[in-house]
C-alpha cells in the first residue's frame, strides 16, 4: 500500500502520466492552502489566452501582462487570484512558501506594477479545489507526485517547461517520466 506524503501549503502537485483530464494533463499545481477540511491550489503552467469578448473582466489594464496569465483551475474561472513575490501588504496576502504570496486586490496589483514593475507575478483565473480526503484519494490513485515548491520554479521557469523541469529535478525515474511527450501519438 502506498504511504501518503505530507501534504502542505507550498508544495507542488505534478500530474502523473495517468492524469487524462485535459486541463490537468502535465500540469503543475501549487498547493496554496491545505487543511483537514479541504484544500485549494493554482495551476502554474496552463496559459490563459485573452479573449477580447471576455464577459466577466475589464482586461484593458492587464493586457500587457499576457505572459503572466494562467488558468488557475476549473473552479470559479471568473475569479482572479494574484500570486506574487512582493513582501508588501502582508496583512492582505497569504504566504504560500518562501518569497511567494497569494492575494491582493486590483488596487494592490496596480500599486505593485507601479512600484515594482519587474516584480514576479502570476494572474490566475480560477483555482483547483479538493474536499476533505479527495486529494489524498487522487494521490493514492496515482494521479499526482509531490515536490516542494520554490520561488524559482514558480516564477522563473517558463510554463511550457515547468512540468518537465520539475520532474527532471526530482531525479531517478521522475527524470525518465519527464521525457514522455504530451502527445503520445508522436511517439
Amino acid at each position: 500500500m502506498t504511504k501518503l506524503p505530507k501534504f502542505e501549503k507550498g508544495s507542488l502537485l505534478i500530474a502523473t502520466p495517468n492524469t487524462v483530464d485535459e486541463l490537468y494533463k502535465q500540469s503543475v499545481v501549487l498547493i496554496c492552502e491545505y487543511t483537514t477540511y479541504g484544500s485549494f491550489g493554482l495551476i502554474l503552467n496552463k496559459p490563459f489566452v485573452l479573449d477580447a469578448e471576455q464577459p466577466h473582466f475589464d482586461l484593458s489594464e492587464i493586457v500587457h501582462l499576457k505572459e503572466s496569465l494562467r488558468i488557475g483551475g476549473s473552479m470559479q474561472q471568473n475569479q482572479l487570484m494574484l500570486l506574487h513575490a512582493s513582501h508588501k501588504h502582508r496583512d492582505q496576502t497569504l504566504k504560500v512558501t518562501d518569497g511567494v504570496y497569494l492575494g491582493g486586490d486590483f488596487p494592490f496589483l496596480q500599486e505593485l506594477l507601479k512600484d515594482e514593475p519587474d516584480s514576479s507575478l502570476l494572474l490566475c483565473f480560477g483555482y483547483t479545489g479538493w474536499t476533505a480526503g479527495e486529494l489524498e484519494k487522487q494521490f493514492l490513485d496515482d494521479l499526482w507526485y509531490l515536490h516542494p515548491a520554490s520561488k524559482t520554479l514558480i516564477f522563473e521557469t517558463p510554463p511550457e517547461k515547468l512540468w518537465r523541469e520539475t520532474l527532471s529535478s526530482m531525479g531517478g525515474n521522475y527524470k525518465n517520466i519527464s521525457m514522455i511527450p504530451s502527445d503520445l501519438t508522436l511517439n
